[in-house]
């Protein structure tokens, strides 16, 4: 039985992790500090193989017992975090990331650091492949988010080629399903929420800019089978297939029945204009690409988000 640590476990992605690795028979340790992750997310896992750990990753990590694989997840993710909470969005990419690794040097575990699409920045390579750079401006509001996670990989990658560290670096596109906070900041989560509570959808700039949006139980998958791989260079796991936020906007209206109206509002600083994954690396290497299609993505989002929202009119 492998004895397996996710940081960031109580997160969106990290709880979903949590139950595919409970799953393979994995003994889990879910450490999380909870300023944007949730119990409400753990509720549901009855295994005496899981293990849940309060700590704030930017603080010194004592492990008892060995650890087969370490699997960073820690961090703020959505812009709405991020600006709030951008000092720890900082520290947790590069602190937490090095004590992450320490973990993992002192067990002599595998490692993986869950990076971003987001150190494309506002790309100038379209669709994004591994080998581009990025276009990313250091200096303004996202680059908190940005640069947290280009200095993760950097790290990650140096304590591979100093230490012999077993790595595995995931650049994660745009990922959508149940769990994800219903104020989340993201756009399917604020068009839900817009929806199903009669309140106009709030389109930004024209709505021209795209994205590429994975199914959770897709990336789940492909995450699993990166660490699986022996493969150390970064691999970009998302949906290829491109929206606009206009279409996307469109789309939540038809499948919720919602009669609200679409609105625009100016962009944000920096918001990319394009976001599509090229993931030759994944199919060539994995064996992987998505499986869910859009529609039924969204309908099990949706049903999700209508419990949630329900859940909250019944609270006194």
């Amino acid at each position: 039985m492998e004895r397996t640590l996710v940081t960031g476990g109580a997160g969106f992605l990290g709880s979903h992790l949590c139950d595919a690795l409970l799953q393979e028979g994995h003994e889990v340790i879910c450490m999380d500090n909870l300023i944007t992750g949730s119990r409400d997310n753990l509720v549901h896992i009855d295994s005496d193989r899981f293990h849940f750990m309060r700590h704030d990753v930017t603080r010194r990590i004592d492990m008892k017992g060995p650890i087969d694989n370490v699997f960073h997840f820690a961090s703020p993710a959505s812009p709405v975090d991020y600006l709030e909470f951008s000092i720890q969005t900082m520290k947790v990419g590069s602190l937490g990331t090095h004590n992450a690794l320490g973990v993992a040097k002192n067990k002599q575990a595998r490692f993986m650091i869950a990076s971003t699409s987001e150190i494309y920045g506002d790309p100038l390579e379209h669709p994004q492949k591994e080998t581009y750079w990025g276009n990313v401006n250091t200096i303004g509001p996202r680059g908190v988010y940005d640069e947290a996670k280009r200095f993760s990989e950097a790290i990650t990658m140096a304590y591979h080629r100093a230490h012999g560290i077993d790595t595995r670096i995931i650049r994660i596109f745009n990922t959508y399903g149940p769990r994800m906070r219903i104020k989340d900041g993201r756009a399917i989560p604020n068009f839900m929420f817009q929806a199903l509570t009669g309140q106009d959808l709030t389109v930004y700039g024209d709505g021209s800019q795209t994205r590429s949006f994975c199914y959770v139980s897709d990336l789940i998958d492909g995450i699993v089978r990166l660490m699986r791989s022996g493969h150390h260079d970064p691999v970009n796991l998302g949906n290829p297939v491109e929206i606009s936020l206009l279409e996307m906007a469109e789309k939540i209206l038809q499948v919720t029945g919602s009669k609200s109206k679409i609105i625009f509002k100016p962009l944000p600083e920096d918001d990319p204009k394009v976001r599509q994954p090229d993931i030759t690396q994944a199919r060539n290497l994995l064996g992987w690409e998505p499986r869910v299609d859009l529609e039924e993505g969204l309908q099990a989002t949706l049903d999700y988000f209508r419990t949630s929202i329900d859940a909250q009119k019944a609270e006194p």
